[in-house]
């Protein structure tokens, strides 16, 4: 049996990865304890799943074999995995990753160092619609591509993180759709819509975010068609299924399903949006080699 921590239980993934390990699947993955700096949170989950509430996010170790991170603050993931790294257990992390790229370059080099395996940000990748139209746009079916959109929610003001908290949904469809590394952003700011063009070479993807409006779809644009799916629901939890089923191949022994540099690339595709519609300006896309 492996033992696990969850730290970080202010949303619905918590509960979302202790239904799953209720599951004959993953009955080899037990959770240990719970932490949050909400302590009804963490306390309501104990009361249902009959968890452990921990008294602090670093006291599980030295005790477990993996930890999934899933506060709702960004900031927090640093911090509450760096206890863990040294033991090189497996981690999922939440997104967004963080929001700083000093801090996300500096977790990944130590993750790397301690050969610590990895996998998180958002469930949206796990989508088969998203999996059906990358597959169209690296085989050229149909047309050439000329370009793409994508829409999703956001939270402006969100005590959260403000654009951070919502935006990596967006930003990790457009990487899994379209590529991990635009060359450039730029980017509009209403009060209820950020708007952002991300330039790919020969083509630009147009991301729309629109406040609280909880929609998704992703669109491809080529000479002949415009392809455009309405992905906002889940009818098979498909998505949460990848997400628990990748994190527990990882306890299992296997690899992480991305390299340290594509993991964090949507931090600095989203600093450069803040940038971007901050000053105005187009902003190149910073990458980092870990």
């Amino acid at each position: 049996m492996k033992k696990i921590v969850i730290l970080g239980c202010e949303n619905s993934h918590a509960n979302g990865f202790l239904k799953y390990f209720k599951k004959e699947e993953f009955s080899d993955i037990e959770v240990v304890g719970v932490y949050s700096y909400d302590t009804e949170a963490a306390k309501k989950l104990s009361a249902e799943y009959g968890v452990k509430v921990m008294e602090s996010f670093d006291e599980a170790v030295g005790q477990v074999d993996g930890v999934i991170i899933t506060a709702r603050h960004g900031s927090n993931h640093y911090k509450y995995a760096k206890p863990y790294i040294e033991s090189g257990i497996p981690m999922f992390i939440d997104k967004p990753i963080t929001e700083n790229g000093e801090e996300a370059v500096k977790f990944m080099k130590e993750l790397k160092v301690a050969n610590v395996r990895f996998c998180g940000g958002s469930v949206l990748p796990f989508d088969k619609r998203i999996a059906e139209m990358k597959k169209k746009i690296e085989s050229g079916e149909g047309e050439k591509t000329l370009g793409g959109f994508v829409r999703a929610p956001i939270d402006i003001n969100s005590e959260y993180g403000g654009f951070y908290f919502y935006a990596q949904h967006l930003v990790e469809v457009i990487c899994a759709l379209f590529g991990y590394y635009p060359e450039y952003v730029s980017a509009t700011k209403s009060d209820t819509s950020v708007t952002a063009i991300l330039e790919y070479g020969d083509y630009h993807v147009t991301a729309h975010f629109l406040e609280k409006n909880y929609k998704y779809y992703i669109g491809r644009f080529t000479e002949k068609s415009t392809e455009v799916v309405d992905i906002s629901d889940d009818p098979d939890d498909e998505r949460m299924y990848g997400e628990v089923s990748g994190f527990c191949d990882m306890m299992r022994g296997g690899a992480g399903r991305q390299s340290h540099e594509d993991f964090i690339a949507p931090v600095f595709i989203m600093n450069a949006m803040v940038e971007a519609f901050e000053s105005g300006s187009r902003v190149a896309v910073k990458k980092y080699n870990i």
